[in-house]
């Protein structure tokens, strides 16, 4: 029981948490300048609406209700899926998104993956050799990879492998024979955090009195790193590791412009361009929503992994 209080506050202040964000969100649109219905029409080819074809639309779309009617309609509409129409191509939001969903889950999938792997790699052999000259070039190799901008590796991997090996496209498809090229700039830009996170709390585990009474024990300090160490680690990284998902989640908007990758980040950049409101509420929706509950998600997985967190919280 003492475990279900933290884990009940936890749930309701997230759910609190997304409702404020929905306040902020919706408000973009009775903020905007211009009709929503009458973009609504002209999207559907309808060149001059007259004004009774707007009102009926604005009638349709509750527009014409009190402020608290509307966002209520809207939240209602969002709870169920449903965000609208679009101002440009006059079709549902949700549509959209759909089609799109896929392939950023793909590559958001893949650099998960990739940065899991290249952080845990990175980060164990720093720890292994404190101070010496692998912990100094993955320190290097950390600071480069936390310096040099998503879209510059995105063009170096195109320049690289692309044009000067003839590896892969330049315009990809979004399946998953071509994700890895994209992947890779992401999970680099994700490992630089992770792997010294991870350094930092191997090598406290390995000052610690269990490490001393494994090490008494007679297991060699690769073991107590991957057996041991890894592990009790994995509490203190769940945070980074979800707010790192919640980035990829949420669509990396920047590196699927670059690889012109038909997911929601280059969707939402589009949609920007255009002023596409209804797109830009939902992707805030969506990528807020990410956010909140990767992160709900990590804290009931270290109260689960560690009680001591749920009896303290």
């Amino acid at each position: 029981m003492r475990v279900l209080v933290p884990v009940r506050r936890r749930v309701v202040e997230a759910l609190l948490t997304l409702l404020g964000a929905s306040v902020l969100i919706w408000a973009l649109m009775p903020l905007a300048p211009g009709n929503p219905a009458r973009m609504i029409l002209v999207a559907q080819g309808v060149p001059e609406p007259p004004p009774e074809q707007i009102s009926a639309l604005e009638r349709t779309l509750h527009l014409d209700r009190p402020v608290l009617a509307q966002y209520a309609h809207w939240l209602w509409g969002v709870v169920r899926g449903d965000f609208g129409l679009s101002f440009v191509s006059g079709r549902p939001v949700a549509g959209e998104f759909a089609e799109r969903l896929p392939a950023t889950l793909t590559l958001a999938s893949a650099s998960l993956a990739l940065a899991l792997a290249l952080s845990v790699a990175l980060g164990v052999l720093a720890a292994r050799y404190p101070r010496r000259w692998p912990d100094q070039g993955t320190r290097w190799l950390a600071l480069v990879f936390a310096s040099v901008p998503g879209f510059v590796v995105a063009l170096l991997l195109i320049q690289v492998f692309v044009v000067g090996l003839g590896f892969g496209k330049a315009a990809l498809d979004g399946t998953w024979r071509q994700v890895w090229l994209p992947a890779i700039c992401l999970a680099v830009d994700l490992s630089d955090t992770w792997s010294r996170l991870l350094r930092a709390n191997l090598l406290g585990f390995l000052e610690s009195p269990t490490a001393e009474v494994l090490r008494a024990r007679g297991a060699s300090r690769w073991r107590v790193l991957w057996r041991h160490g890894l592990p009790n680690s994995a509490v203190p990284s769940l945070h980074a590791l979800a707010v790192g998902t919640a980035v990829l989640i949420g669509g990396a908007t920047v590196v699927e412009t670059v690889f012109t990758w038909p997911g929601l980040g280059s969707y939402v950049v589009e949609s920007v361009k255009t002023r596409d409101l209804p797109v830009i509420q939902a992707f805030t929706v969506f990528a807020t929503a990410s956010y909140v509950v990767t992160s709900l998600v990590a804290d009931l997985l270290s109260a689960v992994i560690d009680r001591r967190i749920a009896v303290d919280a």
